[in-house]
């Protein structure tokens, strides 16, 4: 059984949690430390929502970001993750759940993802959950590399 709660102030629990999930997701990537994620917690598009197992602390987390465009509000489902060895106990689809439910409070009127295909246990927990597979091409500009 894990608790889900949006989190909206950084902790040293916090940082140390983020600290091993992002290299399970992003093994390349950085985890941000606790003034950056001061700062991401502060901007009000973001909502960090993280699980936490009973003995266990933060097994996993999950950002839901709003943004406002012409054609209305829409949200995206961004690095979401749980600890390796809490993986298919439910912690996954539990945080999901809470942020479509956000999502759908916050009135977006559609909530996007994007996940590697090698990623088979979470492509199909999106599909159980109601998502649709979307035809289109993805395009992306890598800006933090030199040419």
């Amino acid at each position: 059984m894990v608790d889900i709660e949006r989190i909206q102030e950084p902790t040293s629990e916090l940082v140390e949690a983020v600290a091993r999930l992002v290299p399970q997701l992003s093994p390349r990537r950085t985890p941000p430390r606790e003034a950056e994620l001061a700062l991401l917690l502060e901007d009000g598009r973001v909502h960090l929502f993280v699980a936490r197992s009973d003995g266990a602390g933060v097994v996993g987390m999950v950002a839901l970001v709003f943004y406002d465009v012409p054609t209305g509000r829409r949200a995206r489902i961004e690095d979401l993750v749980v600890l390796e060895v809490h993986r298919g106990q439910g912690v996954g689809e539990a945080l999901m759940r809470a942020a479509m439910d956000v999502a759908r409070k916050e009135r977006a009127h559609v909530l996007d993802l994007t996940s590697n295909p090698s990623r088979t246990e979470a492509n199909e927990l999106y599909l159980k959950l109601g998502f649709q597979r979307w035809e289109t091409n993805v395009y992306r500009l890598r800006l933090d590399r030199e040419p």
